[in-house]
């Protein structure tokens, strides 16, 4: 799929025109679903595009033209590997190219890290790439970033493929029992009935990862356990991996007592998002500490995401952005204390 290029008699000579070949088998892939791809491609690349057949042609300056070139032969290499392409995978391809332009989308986004009945699970951006290849790099690796940025999904992913690959031979998933504006001891039921709700998000990734009738039985069997922070302290965690989330609502002592939970053949991921803090009287992450202390040690790793590698619904980056600037300095660091002081920010 080599491009051609000419350049058009009518234009003037700064524009230039080039076109690809697409593999016949492909187009229809590429282009999606009513076009929905292509007409993604219009939105974001600077250059024309127009189709016809398996020809994709490009008109405009030389840098957006040569831009359009790379972003369709990386978008066909994703299509050819037999992944569908989606307009989240296009945006998402671009942002690459633009951001770095050094790194391959085809090589990033076709990382299979688990599949399970037709699905499978895949970084989607460049910098969860790279906090995969962290994980499988590092005995501890810290995940931080806004919320959708897949810093818990993809490490339940590892670690269930972790698992799956014997690996280890135990998960072992904890958060801490801190909740906005809420209690524990103020929530009806028994304590197990109040923290079941908290821990919930962690049992949903799991049945997308694995057959549920599997799981009470491995969960009955040790093999996964879900519970909250505290009922780790006083154990050593020898070969399993062990993920912490929530952890920005952590304090320095519980992150500390976390982390020399670490045993021989165990892995550890930690994730949390330091502008979503929820301790009460203003007390100090535990996440924001860890990082300040570790950050340098050899063999762990601090892997940071950003509102660019939110992959829920687009809207969602645009709001994480919008609070980011609305919000002022310090006052995002820890909503607890805005609430126990009785303020709120505006402006």
């Amino acid at each position: 799929m080599t491009p051609r290029e000419t350049n058009a008699a009518d234009s003037p000579s700064s524009q230039v025109r080039s076109s690809i070949d697409v593999p016949p088998d492909l187009v229809v892939g590429l282009l999606g679903s009513a076009d929905e791809n292509l007409r993604a491609l219009e939105r974001i690349l600077a250059a024309d595009l127009h189709v016809r057949g398996n020809a994709i042609t490009f008109s405009g300056e030389p840098a957006d033209v040569a831009l359009a070139e790379r972003v369709i032969s990386e978008l066909v290499a994703i299509v050819g590997s037999g992944q569908t392409l989606t307009p989240e995978v296009v945006r998402h391809s671009v942002a690459m190219l633009v951001g770095t332009g050094n790194e391959s989308p085809a090589e990033v986004l076709t990382l299979d890290i688990l599949s399970r009945r037709g699905k499978t699970i895949r970084p989607k951006t460049l910098n969860q790439k790279r906090y995969v290849d962290a994980i499988d790099a590092n005995t501890i690796v810290f995940g931080i970033g806004p919320a959708g940025t897949g810093k818990t999904y993809l490490a339940m992913a590892k670690a269930v493929s972790a698992l799956q690959t014997k690996q280890v031979t135990r998960i072992i998933l904890t958060r801490p029992a801190v909740e906005a504006g809420e209690r524990l001891g103020f929530l009806p039921g028994t304590l197990s009935e109040k923290i079941d709700p908290y821990l919930r998000p962690l049992y949903d990734a799991l049945h997308d990862m694995m057959d549920p009738e599997l799981i009470p039985k491995l969960m009955a069997s040790g093999v996964i356990e879900v519970a909250p922070l505290a009922y780790m302290r006083g154990r050593t965690l020898n070969d399993a991996f062990i993920i912490l989330d929530e952890a920005q609502n952590t304090t320095a002592e519980q992150m500390k007592m976390f982390l020399t939970r670490l045993g021989f053949g165990s892995k550890v991921v930690v994730t949390g998002d330091v502008t979503q803090i929820d301790l009460p009287g203003g007390a100090r992450s535990g996440l924001r500490a860890a990082v300040d202390i570790l950050e340098g040690i050899d063999d762990i790793h601090i892997a940071e995401l950003t509102s660019a590698d939110v992959v829920r619904h687009r809207l969602v980056s645009e709001i994480v952005d919008a609070y980011a600037k609305h919000e002022e300095p310090g006052l995002a660091l820890n909503r607890a204390a805005r609430r126990a002081s009785g303020g709120r920010s505006r402006r």
